[in-house]
């Protein structure tokens, strides 16, 4: 199953023939491997010395001087070999040969005088020196110039990769995606979630593409009611749409879809009178303000969506007394040309997979708990506009172009009705699944992800964007298997279902697997939502991945004519890459293009879900070149990750980004001194075993695969137990770009402030301490099984 281990081969040494063995050492095969049993070794050595000994005290010994011994290279040890696997130059004693040149007396013990010889003799010797000198100076012309012309081994190899992947992405053309697009969104919308499905499959199936499946889930599912929210202004009487429409035929009609599909999956249903209280972005410090003024027992609370996860503000204005939300973006956080002021979204409150099987498949047999909605709160998301109606507020933006936030006066009191409803089902979820067997490592797996849309809602033109880019690689790629080339690692394509609701599909999918995710899984990528703006090439990458997409990138900008720098950094992405993140620790990359003014603006605003008609993919992108770049850069990543004999993943990132999340205004001693020394077991780990296995000269199999064992786990002791709910589990990634320092330590800190207690901020502490110090362990044990091999132990 996995790549190929080298084995320690028996080595009988016998007689004479074991002399001679030390003597052509020069002609041993490569890629021996370097170890052997230190007491193996000293026999080996002794009975070198006894044949040797014997070999110079044999009739006929006589005629061979000290210069005929040097010819035969018996005063090099590094080439001396006993044709033992095990022995290699950096680690081998000396031999016997080179011993005894080393001893004072030598030429007087083993230099005899050479017995008379005639002139015939002498004539037949200098023919043979002759002869040995023009070999001799052939040999030197031949090697020079072959050394000249021919690349290292490393070199070639590296060429020879580059050119592959080349040759594979260069088949990707941004007119058979635009017309793969145009395909999938003009799909029949059926009234289950297989029709997309099958489609997908059937195409890829049509590729070449070997081993693909379907993996339906029965889930629960929080879909629109039968007819839209409403919010209703108790001193007017007024009722308007989440959109801002007033409640009447007319409007239902003109947009009844739009209207149903405005709702917080998974929120608690039903009607609520009261207060509407306006609480800015939620958070600790807005929530204490706000407190000392008013009660905010089951009251509604105005919420701005951003800056911090939505479930993490939900469970504080839960844990405030509120009773209902009404959540909104404010158009001052969004680039003066996207106008959403009257657009609705939608929201899920599902951290993620089946509400109803938490932590565990929704699989025939399965428990089925009754979660029909996630939090206590009523929450509606509604649009700009119909917030500027609530405060009595005209447009947000000044006639100079300068926005003014949406903003309750304190001192005014609004009292709304807000009416929830949404419907809870049973459905089938469907992933689309299929399999690139990889040749030398079939049991190591590289996760490519997109999504493809449900039948229960429209959320946008990003799933066909998502699904259009990877049927663009896979088209690629099989091109080259056909010919006969084939990945060395397992390369598996993923549509997931049920996106939109929580990452079901995905999480569904992993819990299913999950042991042999844990085990096998590389890496993940992320094709989820590539096109979100024109401007801007954003990356996302975990930080063992930060230097293997920094080379692509500059790569990519070496072919484009205007190239910006990128933006590389490793934040909480939307999208299924969530479970692997979180739950398997496995090393992730996402590239998408994004609007420069949107990265500027607060982050999170990606968990509101637009309708289609927001803003077309193909406005963004019309020719789709960003798709083909977003195509062509996954891509790479996908094929290096794939087929480099060692992973290119970088363990002294990982330890400098945990010193960088410990900087703060007051640092914690303990944990700066523990990542000290995370950081120098990574760096003895880089050098003294990554290094060498980069050259192919020093690569041996078995060695190999220890090593990448090691580098594909090592960002699983990053995991935590307990955070926030919102944030990640995994403590590499920050909250997002202006933030540096762990998130879970930021909330801690921020907590302790708002309650005056330091257990929680304890309990952070001691997350961040275990899992630096289980990183530091890790190395430190990985160095120990590296030397114990080099022992001879195992």
């Amino acid at each position: 199953m996995g790549e190929n281990e080298a084995s320690l081969p028996n080595t009988s040494l016998q007689g004479k023939k074991m002399a001679y063995q030390k003597v052509n050492a020069d002609q041993r095969a490569p890629g021996h491997s370097q170890y052997l049993d230190n007491d193996d070794l000293q026999a080996t050595a002794l009975d070198l010395e006894w044949d040797m000994e014997k070999e110079l005290e044999e009739p006929g010994f006589d005629q061979f001087q000290l210069d005929s011994a040097e010819n035969q290279n018996l005063e090099n040890p590094e080439t001396a070999d006993l044709n033992l696997d095990s022995i290699q130059p950096a680690t081998s004693p000396k031999g016997r040969f080179q011993r005894l040149q080393e001893e004072s007396d030598y030429v007087t013990r083993y230099t005899r005088s050479a017995p008379k010889s005639n002139p015939f003799n002498f004539c037949r010797l200098l023919k043979v020196l002759c002869t040995a000198i023009i070999l001799f100076i052939f040999g030197i012309l031949i090697g020079y110039y072959a050394h000249k012309k021919c690349p290292s081994n490393a070199t070639s190899s590296a060429m020879l990769g580059l050119q592959l992947y080349q040759e594979i992405l260069e088949t990707i053309q941004a007119e058979d995606i635009k017309k793969s697009f145009r395909n999938l969104v003009q799909l029949y919308k059926s009234e289950d979630d297989t029709e997309i499905s099958k489609k997908i499959k059937t195409h890829w199936t049509s590729l070449g593409l070997e081993d693909v499946q379907f993996a339906n889930y029965s889930v629960l599912l929080n879909l629109a009611g039968p007819s839209a929210s409403s919010v209703t202004l108790r001193s007017s009487g007024q009722c308007f749409h989440p959109n801002g429409q007033p409640c009447s035929e007319e409007a239902r009609t003109h947009s009844s879809q739009d209207l149903l599909y405005s709702y917080a999956a998974y929120s608690a249903k039903g009607t609520l009178e009261a207060e509407v209280i306006d609480v800015s972005y939620g958070n600790a410090d807005d929530l204490k303000r706000i407190q000392k003024m008013k009660n905010t027992t089951n009251q509604i609370a105005l919420l701005k969506l951003g800056k911090l996860p939505l479930l993490y503000k939900l469970s504080l204005l839960e844990k405030a007394g509120f009773g209902g939300v009404l959540l909104y973006i404010d158009p001052c956080d969004l680039p003066k040309t996207a106008n959403l002021s009257h657009d609705t979204f939608m929201v899920s409150l599902n951290p993620g997979g089946d509400p109803s099987t938490p932590g565990y498949p929704s699989v025939d047999g399965s428990f089925r708990q009754n979660r029909s909605n996630l939090t206590s709160l009523l929450v509606q998301p509604i649009s700009a506009s119909l917030v500027e109606k609530l405060i009595s507020s005209p447009n947000s933006r000044t006639k100079t172009g300068v926005c003014s936030p949406l903003e309750l006066p304190n001192n005014d009191e609004r009292i709304v009705n807000m009416q929830v409803q949404t419907v809870t089902k049973f459905k089938t979820v469907t992933n689309v699944v299929g399999y690139l067997k990889g040749l030398t490592s079939p049991d190591r797996y590289i996760i490519v992800g997109s999504h493809h849309q449900s039948a229960y809602g429209s959320y946008g033109q990003e799933w066909a964007s998502s699904t259009a880019v990877i049927t663009a690689f896979i088209r690629a790629l099989m091109l080259k298997v056909k010919k006969g080339w084939r990945p060395d690692r397992t390369i598996v394509f993923c549509s997931w279902g049920g996106t939109a609701f929580g990452n079901i599909g995905s999480y569904e999918w992993g819990e299913d697997f999950r042991k042999v995710l844990q085990r096998n899984v590389v890496a993940y990528v992320s094709l989820h939502s590539p096109i979100r703006g024109n401007s801007s090439l954003h990356s996302i990458a975990s930080p063992s991945l930060r230097q293997l997409v920094i080379e692509k990138n500059h790569f990519n900008c070496s072919r484009r004519a205007n190239c910006q720098e990128t933006n590389i950094s490793s934040v909480q992405i939307q999208g299924d890459a969530d479970y692997f993140i979180n739950h398997l620790g496995v090393p992730t990359v996402q590239f998408a293009f994004e609007d420069i003014k949107a990265l500027e603006g607060p982050s999170f605003l990606s968990e509101a879900l637009f309708p289609k008609h927001a803003r077309k993919i193909e406005e963004m992108d019309p020719i789709f070149n960003l798709h083909e770049t977003i195509a062509k850069l996954s891509g790479e990543v996908i094929l290096q990750i794939a087929n480099e004999p060692v992973l290119p993943f970088n363990a002294l990132d990982v330890a400098l980004e945990v010193q960088n999340s410990l900087k703060g205004d007051q640092p914690n001693t303990q944990l700066l001194a523990l990542a000290s020394r995370l950081r120098e077991s990574a760096e003895q780990f880089q050098s003294d075993e990554m290094r060498p296995a980069n050259d192919p000269k020093e690569r041996i199999p078995i060695r190999v695969r220890m090593l990448n064992d090691i580098l594909q786990d090592m960002e699983k002791n990053f995991l935590v137990q307990q955070v926030p709910p919102g944030f990640y589990r995994n403590i590499l990634y920050h909250l997002d770009e202006k933030t540096s320092q762990f998130s879970i330590l930021l909330k801690a800190q921020e907590r302790y402030q708002l309650l005056a207690s330091n257990e929680s901020l304890q309990e952070a502490l001691s997350e961040v301490l275990n899992s630096i110090n289980s990183a530091q362990v890790y190395f430190k044990a990985g160095l120990d099984v590296f030397e114990d091999v080099l022992a001879g132990k195992n």
